[in-house]
């Protein structure tokens, strides 16, 4: 019942002894930082908001996702671009999605086009896909094509901003 011995407690058990002289050298030596290589894969980056209180005048291009609150006075190239409500874009669009909830002056070319309830579009839209919310206040025309990102060209191109 009592007893010294440490072969009834609780915890990890310790590994029988074995002769180091037999057994294969397991260590590796130490590698410089410089050589450091990530066992995980990367994880997509978090989507870059411009918030309501900032304006760009300029061409917008990330191969990522954006969230505009602002105001853009320029073109946007993007993958995944959400326009918020309290956004303005006097530009081009060209992403393989589009999410309008704000303001957009301008043509919008996307793979998957979606105009919400709160969208005020004022342009003309070319897609493979679209969808358009009851009470989205839409002037233009809507287009489909097979491949809407491109400009006919063969190649995707931002035009020059628009005064």
């Amino acid at each position: 019942m009592f007893s010294k011995s440490k072969i009834h407690e609780p915890g990890p058990k310790a590994a029988p002894e074995t002769d180091k002289s037999k057994a294969p050298d397991t260590t590796a030596p130490a590698r410089p930082l410089g050589d450091f290589v990530p066992t995980a894969p990367r994880a997509k980056p978090a989507a870059s908001v411009l918030s309501s209180d900032l304006t760009v005048v300029g061409n917008i291009k990330t191969t990522g996702d954006i969230q505009v609150e602002g105001v853009v006075e320029g073109d946007i190239r993007a993958h995944l671009l959400t326009v918020g409500e309290s956004a303005t874009i006097k530009g081009e669009i060209v992403a393989d999605d589009v999410v309008v909830n704000g303001r957009v002056v301008g043509r919008v070319r996307g793979l998957k086009v979606r105009l919400t309830s709160t969208a005020r579009v004022e342009g003309d839209i070319i897609h493979k896909t679209i969808a358009i919310e009851s009470g989205a206040h839409f002037e233009g025309s809507v287009q489909r094509q097979d491949d809407p990102l491109s400009n006919g060209q063969g190649t995707p191109k931002l035009a020059p901003p628009t005064e």
